[in-house]
């Protein structure tokens, strides 16, 4: 990632300064099996707490990778899953305040287990099947919190209308 400070002017001519996180492009994946969702949990440092939500991640180094080719390697690594099909449901802007950082959301069907091939940093990663019902309850109890996550499942549920 990149932080940086702009110099901006503001519409009424005034000077100020952005703060800026450049990140590369983010995909998601939203792993489901007919009535069940496939989640990761990990521990995410910067708010310090493990977090249940979607698989998600970017291209080491800053690589610029189809966001459709990252989708299915993020699956593998993080779960293991292989899917059939992998449908572009749309896109989000991850904080447009903080970052530039966008990403793209994918629904992964057809899928067959193998083993995951996590990153050093996924090693404390564990995975686990719910069903919709256990999912939405998880948010209502504020156990799932991730800001993607939950923006992805409002694309997937907008989707299916």
């Amino acid at each position: 990632m990149v932080v940086r400070e702009d110099a901006i002017r503001r519409a009424d001519g005034s000077d100020g300064i952005y703060g800026v996180v450049d990140k590369p492009t983010f995909a998601l994946v939203i792993p489901a099996d007919g009535d069940r969702l496939h989640l990761v949990e990990q521990f995410r440092y910067p708010v310090g707490k493990r977090a249940w939500e979607f698989v998600q991640g970017t291209a080491p180094e800053r690589a610029d990778v189809d966001p459709a080719v990252l989708a299915a390697r993020e699956l593998r690594e993080e779960t293991g899953l292989r899917a059939e099909s992998m449908v572009d449901i749309g896109g989000l802007d991850l904080a447009p305040g903080l970052t530039s950082q966008q990403g793209r959301v994918y629904l992964a069907t057809g899928l067959t287990e193998g083993p995951p091939q996590r990153e050093v940093e996924e090693q404390d990663m564990r995975t686990a099947w719910f069903t919709r019902a256990e999912f939405e309850r998880m948010v209502r109890e504020g156990v799932i919190t991730d800001a993607q996550t939950l923006a992805a499942y409002t694309l997937l549920l907008l989707r299916e209308r």
